[in-house]
């Protein structure tokens, strides 16, 4: 494979999809449709989200330190798509048929859709030219209960799902569902590691 250098991008590297819910200063609620997100250790698994440029979002994020991350679903998509391409800060984005409810933890609101949610209180935050990364506790995570059940296969309980992914590439993606292998299925490919 012949390589070429790029500017710095990461198109082709996928990023699952989460709507960040927040409430607005009147009590009503807010979601934008989001990707920066990821995970650290610090005794505990955290949550670390970036966001880009100025949005209401964020802006409520600072105010309220807490905030919720749905996970996008197949079946959510065109939902997201809008929230992602329509202002927080116009007042009509949010009248729209959506069901919420309270998170179980924190004041956010949560997507009843949503089949993975975070309850994310800010511990931490960092500004950037442009962008400002919040590290998040994990107070609470809201799951489908088919999701945890063990009895059903993973490869059916990631198809349940159904997880939406982004590339930077101007396209939405879904997962093909099907398993490659199982962590260690490699570990002795070029036999047992000589110390």
């Amino acid at each position: 494979m012949e390589k070429i250098s790029v500017s710095p991008q990461n198109n082709f590297c996928p990023q699952t999809l989460f709507m960040y819910g927040t409430y607005r200063e009147d009590g009503t609620p807010n979601f934008g449709l989001f990707c920066w997100f990821s995970y650290f250790w610090d005794g505990e698994l955290g949550v670390m989200a970036c966001i880009g440029g100025e949005k209401l979002t964020k802006d409520r994020i600072r105010e309220t330190k807490v905030f919720s991350a749905n996970l996008v679903t197949e079946s959510m998509l065109p939902i997201a798509d809008y929230l992602g391409n329509n202002e927080g800060y116009n007042k009509e984005k949010m009248n729209i048929p959506l069901e919420t409810e309270r998170g179980a933890v924190l004041n956010v609101p949560v997507l009843k859709d949503s089949p993975w949610v975070f309850e994310l209180e800010v511990f931490q935050s960092i500004s950037f030219n442009g962008s400002d990364v919040f590290l998040c506790k994990i107070r609470n995570t809201l799951v489908a209960k088919e999701l945890k059940d063990n009895s059903i296969d993973v490869d059916e309980r990631l198809r349940m799902a159904a997880p939406v992914t982004w590339i930077g590439e101007g396209q939405y993606y879904t997962l093909n569902h099907e398993t490659l292998g199982k962590t260690g299925n490699w570990k002795d490919l070029y036999g047992k590691n000589k110390v």
